[in-house]
């Protein structure tokens, strides 16, 4: 049985070929690189087709809770859409659904959410799979597998979070929000690339002076990511010279540039409450990206932005 559910995932978690369907879950509100990374994905439809827009919660200084994280990150990405241009905004704005108002209190109680709703209507009638980037919390789609554990065999989930498998830990933004809803998603078999962030992810980063040359005049859009690139890194204090890491953009490099992504399959970790990783040989199969040509990412995204 293992051996046939191993080689289910092999064969879903090849990266695909051809323009495939897929649904961002963003906390867009919540630092800088959501922005960058929705940008990139409505501007690659040789490479995407983007079904839908979920807001996913958050909290930090920048909200008083998850709820509120949720909420501004759902208004930041009309937001992004406007500074995008009219002919993005008509085409997404209707697409744009709320997330959960709250992370899970256990491992088997769902969060009820228009997102987690539209995944499952969306992705259960499919012959194809629906590719689900997600660059937040995981709530959302945990609480869509719990309501409709069938959902596994209908979706590919490429999520940003943890750290990498050498690092000393996982306490990573993204998962220590909801460690229960990424517990659910890693227990669950469903197909997923782990993108990790610091050992991997972090290795994609961006200065003001590059982003001046390449973005800065070019458009709105590029005149809003320089921008609040050099607020974020002035508000964090990080002196005159800087580097900001927008790594929300590299699970959405697996898909639209593939040839800059390095992965390999690795039985999927156990997420532990105590911010390491559980390892079992017999887990089921995850792709695992360890690796990352920065430089070719960036020129793609930086060609798609300035358009």
């Amino acid at each position: 049985m293992r051996e046939n559910r191993n080689e289910f995932l092999q064969n879903r978690l090849q990266r695909p070929r051809g323009i495939v369907d897929i649904v961002l879950d963003t906390d867009t509100y919540n630092e800088i690189d959501d922005q960058f990374a929705l940008s990139y994905l409505i501007r690659s439809p040789e490479k995407v087709h983007v079904e839908a827009i979920y807001a996913a919660p958050f909290h930090n200084r920048k909200s008083n809770g998850p709820a509120d994280g949720m909420e501004k990150s759902y208004r930041e990405i009309f937001n992004v859409l406007s500074r995008n241009g009219e002919e993005y905004y008509n085409q997404y704005h209707e697409k744009v659904f709320c997330g959960s108002t709250a992370y899970l209190a256990d491992e088997h109680s769902p969060i009820e959410s228009a997102a987690a709703r539209d995944l499952i209507r969306r992705a259960m009638g499919r012959e194809e799979p629906l590719y689900v980037v997600a660059i937040g919390a995981i709530t959302n789609i945990a609480s869509a597998l719990l309501l409709e554990p069938g959902l596994r065999e209908k979706i590919v989930v490429v999520w940003l979070g943890g750290h990498s498998l050498d690092w000393d830990h996982t306490d990573e933004f993204n998962m220590k929000q909801d460690i229960a809803a990424a517990r659910v998603v890693f227990g669950s078999g469903v197909p997923l690339v782990l993108v990790p962030c610091m050992g991997v992810a972090s290795s994609f980063a961006t200065t003001g002076p590059e982003l001046e040359y390449w973005l800065r005049g070019k458009n709105t859009l590029c005149d809003y990511l320089c921008n609040i690139a050099e607020a974020e890194a002035k508000g964090d204090g990080q002196g005159e010279v800087w580097s900001r890491a927008i790594w929300d953009v590299t699970a959405a490099g697996w898909l639209v540039c593939g040839e800059a992504m390095h992965d390999r399959y690795e039985p999927c970790p156990i997420p532990e409450y105590d911010h390491h990783y559980g390892i079992d040989r017999n887990r089921p199969l995850i792709r695992y990206v360890y690796g990352i040509d920065r430089d070719r990412l960036m020129a793609d995204l930086f060609g798609k932005l300035v358009k």
